[in-house]
């Protein structure tokens, strides 16, 4: 038998389906119904106490109403900035993201599998983790050219750090019985990686992914605010500072549904790429 052969049944082992569970019979359509009536509640509560102008502990006679947010929405959608803003943040995240996906799967796999470069880079990483990426706002406008790479900087920094601990957790967890048995049949480093490592810590690298999109949308809006000359992170800022607040609102609620797509993208492309894997029921 060949190392090739015995990966193939390592990997059988993994993907090997579970005994089938019976599906539940319940329709989706409640469970759906529920998220949007509660979504609506929201909206609707949101509405009333705006528009009776409410003033007990919070201050919601300072907030616009839905209408007024509604209406400001319909003028943004109308205008070119705010697409050319949209753009904007879509390229950065997108920059960033693909690069801490990069060096955070490549730095993962080495902290997990080499003590030498665990000795040299661990250490580093450990002590630049805690750092906000948001505090490295000043160090990035001093390092870099322009405000572009400098955002950049700061949103392959929020997302590099969440990939690379899970990436190095899964490849730690690793059973090693996976590893044994290819390497007792001949099986060299290169066999090892592809056909058990990367096979076998997909979950936790989607996981960490996941994680990092979430996280470098926070950094980047932020970084935009502070030293952005586009984006929608820069444009809610500057509607903050004339007042105007509906304004603001369409901002928060299209920073919303970015980083809600993106993540659902993540996530869709993790269940995709792990198809094979054994997963327990949705709803069990």
């Amino acid at each position: 038998m060949t190392a090739e052969v015995v990966a193939d049944q390592v990997l059988g082992v993994i993907s090997a389906p579970t005994p089938a569970r019976p599906r539940r019979s319940s329709s989706p359509w409640p469970s759906r119904l529920l998220r949007l009536v509660s979504v609506a509640a929201a909206i609707g509560l949101w509405q009333l106490l705006t528009a009776g102008k409410v003033r007990l502990l919070l201050r919601f006679d300072t907030l616009p109403t839905v209408t007024q947010i509604v209406h400001a929405l319909q003028r943004r959608l109308g205008a070119g900035e705010y697409w050319l803003d949209l753009a904007q943040s879509l390229i950065r995240i997108l920059t960033g993201f693909g690069l801490a996906a990069a060096v955070g799967l490549a730095t993962g796999v080495l902290l997990g599998r080499s003590r030498l470069f665990a000795d040299l880079f661990g250490p580093l990483a450990e002590l630049a983790r805690p750092i906000p990426a948001i505090a490295m706002v000043p160090v990035a406008i001093l390092l870099f050219p322009t405000d572009e790479a400098g955002i950049v900087f700061i949103t392959f920094l929020a997302a590099y750090f969440p990939i690379m601990v899970s990436t190095r957790h899964a490849v730690r967890a690793l059973p090693t019985l996976w590893e044994e048995s290819v390497r007792t049949l001949g099986g060299g480093r290169w066999e090892v990686l592809t056909q058990v490592v990367l096979p076998g810590i997909l979950p936790g690298v989607f996981g960490g992914l996941s994680v990092g999109m979430g996280v470098a949308w926070i950094c980047v809006i932020s970084a935009e605010m502070i030293s952005g000359r586009l984006g929608v992170g820069y444009r809610t800022w500057q509607d903050y500072t004339v007042l105007a607040y509906p304004q603001v609102f369409v901002g928060i609620i299209t920073i919303g549904v970015l980083g809600f797509a993106t993540s659902a993208a993540v996530e869709l492309v993790g269940r995709r790429v792990t198809r094979w894997l054994p997963r327990a029921q949705e709803g069990q």
